[in-house]
């Protein structure tokens, strides 16, 4: 069944747009006739809009997070489950966005709950996603868990836009850096010290090193690129395996200072998202597996569902997490308080948002710590090319006299 988007007039003469799917053009013309619209135009949604197509396509999880939002107003107000998702659909612009919820609306149709229509789309919905909306359906709050669903969304997004803006400006200067290096040792310092060629006498360490590396990127440096960029491929088909991704976790976990980034970033989700689901009314043991497959690391994962299956006979969840060796001690000790207490969800919420903050402060610290060094270095690289290109040209006035 194809989409259309459709502009058209009701009874009262009033403009109207938006979507409807169909089999085709004239039964979409013949579907809104019946509900009371005349067409004016009828087009396929797929080209409806072309602008940008590299970038309007993908679904970000802040596109997610607004929509989520603005269907749980919808059914806040009181507005019927598929009249909501009709204004929804209206509201959405991206064309891939726009196809799953004509499918979910589809399935609502058929009779299908709104939770089993979203799981038939795992790369569009997490399995949180449809989880917590099949929650919300048993115990008839869908309009909160999808509130909840939005914010947890929300916070997501926020720590990933936090980290990008922080990594972004140093990542740049990296790379900018790194081109203008590569451009000064592979054009303009062969043109300088071809002079030195012709030189019978012995040229000085760094004169000598300079050159090498100037010679082997003219000579291979396509080779290198292709190697590199061969080596990339590989690299990433490798982590893609379980064994690989462990590998890489652990080894991500030992780096210092970075290592203390990814495991409070990791930390952050479990409490945040176990929060919420737990608030949200899933048992443990559910949200726990849901859990584990958020945190981002293979080795806390590991962790989590080791915990998970200690729970399930019949222990508390905070000396498992301590046992594991992964988890920070104010963490299993607050999840220890918020078990005695009957306030675990309120403990991780807690912890969530300390361990945001630390990930920022960590993270801002780094990022000014890491433009000085930046510079610094590329400082003393600067200085070794202008030493070795000044050395012989001392020597040989020296010769001179």
């Amino acid at each position: 069944m194809a989409v259309y988007q459709y502009k058209g007039l009701n009874l009262k003469g009033k403009e109207l747009t938006g979507v409807i799917d169909a089999d085709n053009t004239l039964l979409a013309r013949a579907k809104l006739r019946k509900s009371g619209v005349f067409p004016i135009s009828v087009l396929p949604a797929d080209n409806t809009d072309r602008s940008s197509p590299l970038f309007s396509e993908r679904v970000t999880v802040s596109d997610l997070a607004v929509m989520t939002r603005q269907l749980s107003t919808l059914l806040g107000a009181g507005i019927p489950l598929m009249e909501a998702l009709s204004v929804l659909l209206a509201q959405v612009e991206k064309r891939a966005a726009k196809k799953v919820w004509v499918d979910v609306r589809e399935g609502i149709k058929e009779g299908m709950a709104l939770s089993d229509t979203l799981e038939r789309h795992p790369a569009f919905f997490p399995s949180i996603y449809y989880q917590m909306v099949r929650a919300g359906e048993a115990s008839g709050t869908l309009d909160q868990i999808l509130i909840r669903l939005a914010d947890y969304l929300e916070s997501q997004a926020r720590l990933r836009n936090k980290l990008f803006s922080l990594l972004a400006y140093p990542l740049l200067m990296l790379v900018l850096s790194l081109f203008i290096l590569l451009f000064l040792i592979s054009f303009v310092v062969p043109k300088v010290t071809a002079v030195f060629a012709d030189l019978k006498q012995a040229l000085p360490l760094p004169t000598v090193i300079l050159l090498s590396v100037s010679d082997f990127l003219r000579n291979y440096g396509w080779f290198s690129l292709i190697l590199g960029a061969v080596s990339a491929v590989a690299l990433k088909r490798y982590l893609g395996t379980p064994h690989g991704r462990r590998r890489y976790d652990r080894w991500a976990l030992t780096i210092p200072i970075i290592g203390r980034v990814v495991q409070i970033v990791a930390v952050s989700r479990f409490t945040r998202t176990l929060a919420i689901l737990l608030a949200s009314g899933l048992p443990l043991l559910t949200a726990m597996e849901m859990v584990a497959q958020v945190v981002g690391n293979k080795l806390l994962e590991d962790a989590i569902q080791k915990a998970r299956a200690e729970i399930r006979e019949g222990e508390g969840m905070a000396e498992p997490l301590k046992r594991s060796g992964f988890f920070p001690p104010l963490v299993t000790h607050m999840v220890a308080v918020g078990e005695k207490s009957g306030a675990l969800e309120g403990m991780l919420q807690k912890l969530s948002e300390a361990y945001d903050d630390e990930v920022e402060t960590t993270v801002s610290g780094l990022t000014s710590l890491f433009g000085p060094l930046l510079i610094l270095g590329m400082g003393l690289i600067v200085l070794f090319i202008v030493l070795a290109i000044l050395l012989p040209i001392f020597e040989m006035s020296q010769m001179v006299r």
